[in-house]
């Protein structure tokens, strides 16, 4: 199945960018998160376990450069890969500071790096560090792209998982990088216990509206010795079925801004002290499920991005 007929798919939008296959090369530097050191709080969110979302990195004892070179030496020899992204993949790869940050960012800008990705949250997005971003992507013509985990815009929610930010955090943090036309990605997760169908469509009407270039979709997995890990063992949460976040991720694919490039439509996760994935099923068995339903209900992205432009108007055309 051609799943570039239901959505924009990224790995398509790379290749038309860069005129070939590009891949993304994850990058871990010793850093951490605001809500785990007491800047904004600790423990951080409540889901999140000790290694963050880095599990497929190196070592981040290994400098920036070193990580690039590995992964770039083992992706080219397997693919034949000639363009890459560095990806500054785990924890926030902002919080740190304003020195460190240009040397980790100087230290990816190596041969047949094409673009730079910075995954990092909403509150630790300044001016300061976007100006650095802006002239070194000048000077080495080198695309920058900036990754924004926001998991979801119901601030009920965020509160609940330990976020230590709002939806405020997010509109901020993008009316400031699209200063700098950096593209902008934006992470959520269609299946916390405490979001509902109406939280999942306006996470879609909310992004679209933002003007956000591209989202990547995850699961919920739950980490063994984590607070998200006690209360499912305790039986105090409760996970939607595999059949409802297929549901959920093909009715926010419809009401997405049809031009918003979606990376991913579910997570994967390490097995390894993990108490609760993707149903016990392999994520690709999950994304071909969600394609096989966007295909039985002629689904296409976009197809219900009504609510732009004054939607109230459009009675009087």
């Amino acid at each position: 199945m051609d799943e570039n007929k239901y959505y924009r798919v990224y790995s398509t939008y790379l290749k038309n960018k860069y005129g070939e296959k590009v891949y993304k090369l994850p990058i871990n530097v010793p850093t951490t998160c605001p809500n785990r050191d007491g800047c904004v709080g600790t423990g951080g969110c409540i889901f999140c376990g000790e290694e963050g979302a880095g599990f497929e990195s190196l070592s981040n004892e290994l400098s920036v450069r070193s990580q690039l070179e590995k992964n770039k030496e083992y992706i080219s020899k397997r693919y034949k890969a000639k363009k890459f992204i560095a990806y500054f993949q785990n924890f926030t790869n902002t919080y740190m500071s304003f020195e460190k940050f240009k040397s980790i960012i100087n230290d990816a800008i190596i041969e047949d790096i094409v673009e730079i990705a910075i995954s990092t949250r909403p509150d630790s997005i300044s001016d300061e560090y976007l100006k650095f971003l802006k002239d070194i992507s000048e000077e080495n013509n080198i695309e920058i792209s900036i990754e924004l985990g926001l998991q979801t815009v119901n601030y009920h929610t965020l509160k609940k998982i330990n976020r230590g930010h709002t939806l405020a955090e997010l509109i901020d943090s993008v009316i400031r990088i699209k200063k700098y036309e950096f593209d902008i990605c934006v992470h959520l997760i269609l299946n916390l216990p405490w979001d509902s169908e109406d939280d999942v469509i306006e996470n879609a009407k909310v992004i679209s509206a933002l003007g956000i270039d591209q989202v990547k979709l995850h699961s919920l997995y739950i980490v063994e010795n984590t607070i998200l890990g006690k209360m499912f063992k305790e039986g105090s949460i409760e996970i939607i079925s595999k059949e409802e976040y297929i549901d959920r991720v093909v009715n926010f694919i419809s009401y997405l801004d049809k031009n918003i490039v979606i990376q991913r439509l579910i997570g994967r996760a390490p097995e390894e002290n993990t108490l609760f994935v993707n149903w016990d099923t392999s994520w690709w068995k999950i994304k071909d499920e969600i394609l096989d339903m966007m295909e039985k209900r002629n689904i296409i992205q976009g197809e219900k991005c009504d609510y732009l432009n004054g939607k109230a108007l459009k009675r009087f055309n």
